[in-house]
């Protein structure tokens, strides 16, 4: 009974060992692989409401040989304008510009590390601004390819197929970027619908304002019309008892 416990342990231990040296080049190659991944590029839109006489940086980290496109406007504010720059990685100036409403700025290829864009308002004593910006990246080169690897993998033969696999790729990318394009155009609108919003109501309460000035004005004269004229028929001679 002794003997037979030990085989199993024996046994056991074996195939423990067999099972841990299969599956550690696996793991360890699975785990190189998507180490070697990095995340793909998120796209984002942010707005935010830029104090006088500040300044605001924000940082966005790329990757190596995409395409960024920086997209920013002001919505709201007295003048609707703003200073913009653009920074790579290592520092150097991209995009400068002074007292603009909007702008739209590509990079490409970009680098890897963190990009900067700062909005400056330090021109401005007393007016905020209300500031939107957009920052889009497209579809890396690589990953185009190595999406389309897997293609050939689960199709037929060209000479099979009435349609050709490059044609249903470029049928589906062109629907893809179009799609893109389509999110992006109506994001900008939003963000025309919030400026032109706001400078209607800045406008409305300029006219709700100067309206009451003007009746004020108009009540003023008229109260001093009437006690004029009540003052030419009043008989200021003195009378005799």
């Amino acid at each position: 009974m002794t003997r037979m416990m030990a085989a199993r342990a024996a046994l056991a231990l074996a195939l423990a060992l067999v099972l841990a040296g299969w599956l550690s080049p696996l793991v360890a190659g699975t785990a190189a692989e998507l180490g070697s991944r990095a995340p793909p590029p998120q796209d984002g839109e942010f707005t935010f409401l830029l104090p006088a006489g500040r300044r605001q940086c924000f940082y966005q980290p790329a990757p190596a040989n995409a395409s960024l496109e920086a997209e920013y406007q002001v919505i709201g504010g007295a003048g609707l304008d703003v200073d913009f720059s653009l920074e790579s990685p290592r520092g150097v100036l991209l995009v400068s510009e002074y007292r603009k409403s909007d702008g739209v700025h590509t990079v490409e290829p970009t680098e890897l590390g963190d990009y900067k864009l700062c909005f400056d308002n330090s021109f401005s004593t007393i007016s905020e601004k209300l500031v939107f910006f957009e920052l889009i990246f497209d579809s890396l080169q690589d990953e185009e390819d190595s999406d389309g690897d897997g293609w050939a993998d689960v199709v037929e033969p060209e000479e099979m197929l009435d349609i050709k696999i490059e044609d249903i790729k470029e049928s589906i990318e062109m629907m893809k970027t179009r799609l893109e394009r389509s999110i992006q155009v109506l994001t900008l609108l939003r963000a025309f619908e919030a400026r032109d919003r706001n400078l209607q109501e800045g406008n409305l309460e300029r006219v709700n304002f100067w309206s009451a000035v003007n009746v004020g004005l108009l009540l003023l004269v008229a109260v001093l019309q009437v006690c004029t004229l009540k003052g030419l028929f009043q008989d200021k001679r003195a009378v005799r008892t």
